[in-house]
């Protein structure tokens, strides 16, 4: 696996991606050289061998299907983390719009990286203004989906006039929990969390619950910033730990 830093810069925003075990995934070399130097991007493995998978009701809140409920507990306690993450952020969503992000973050190679398409189920975690929202569902086109999740609600009325405002059908917003964004079971081919891991209270509960929204071959992306957690950023060796835990394997990163 080959890792791209721009010089020294540790600060530097890294991808992952992640999909599942079942389904081999194979980037091109072109699109691997087509990335900025300054981008660290993984992929990472849905590992569904030897992985018990909770059975949850249609998302609302309760975990139905528990061997006992005192097994339930003990797992939901085991899935805790004690480190520290970042206050999620409730400013003025214009800073999302800079006009140099699209070249910045390479946002169409990083599509292409986890095979949105048109007529592709998105989901959006963390979407804040909807920026990466509404780029894919213009790739998606008409026959597919994006689901825009966020905890604040006022964001996701944001992302409804927006979508109104640039004849977006295809979005749809929902009002997720820190530790489960509600999607639909089984709903969606790619997931994206766009600098917003180092944010989430639960991790580890958050990508349990995310597996459930996955279709087989489905990627999970996450891009973020190294940091300590509570810096707006999130170590590597410390999100790959997390995600290992949630039942996903590397395969890839770049």
């Amino acid at each position: 696996m080959s890792l791209l830093f721009e010089g020294a810069d540790k600060s530097a925003p890294h991808i992952c991606g992640l999909k599942s075990r079942e389904v081999l995934y194979k980037m091109r070399r072109s699109i691997q050289h087509s990335l900025l130097s300054n981008l660290l991007c993984f992929l990472l493995g849905l590992a569904l061998s030897g992985c018990t998978t909770t059975q949850f009701t249609r998302r609302v809140t309760t975990v139905v299907a528990s061997p006992s409920p005192a097994g339930t507990v003990e797992q939901e306690q085991s899935d805790a983390i004690n480190r520290p993450t970042s206050k999620p952020y409730t400013g003025d969503l214009s800073i999302f719009e800079d006009p140099k992000r699209d070249e910045k973050l390479q946002i169409s190679q990083v599509m292409d990286i986890l095979g949105i398409r048109e007529g592709s189920s998105v989901a959006d975690i963390g979407a804040a203004s909807g920026w990466f929202t509404a780029r894919a569902a213009r790739r998606v086109g008409s026959s597919g989906i994006v689901y825009a999740v966020d905890i604040n609600r006022g964001y996701l009325d944001y992302i409804e006039t927006r979508a109104k405002r640039e004849n977006l059908a295809n979005i749809r917003v929902i009002l997720g929990k820190e530790d489960d964004p509600l999607l639909p079971e089984k709903s969606v081919d790619a997931i994206l969390l766009l600098k917003t891991y180092h944010e989430v209270a639960q991790p580890i509960r958050l990508l349990k619950r995310t597996r459930e929204a996955m279709r087989v071959g489905a990627l999970l992306g996450i891009i973020d910033r190294n940091g300590q957690g509570d810096d707006h950023g999130i170590d590597k060796e410390v999100l790959l730990k997390e995600a290992g835990r949630a039942g996903f394997v590397l395969i890839n990163q770049y």
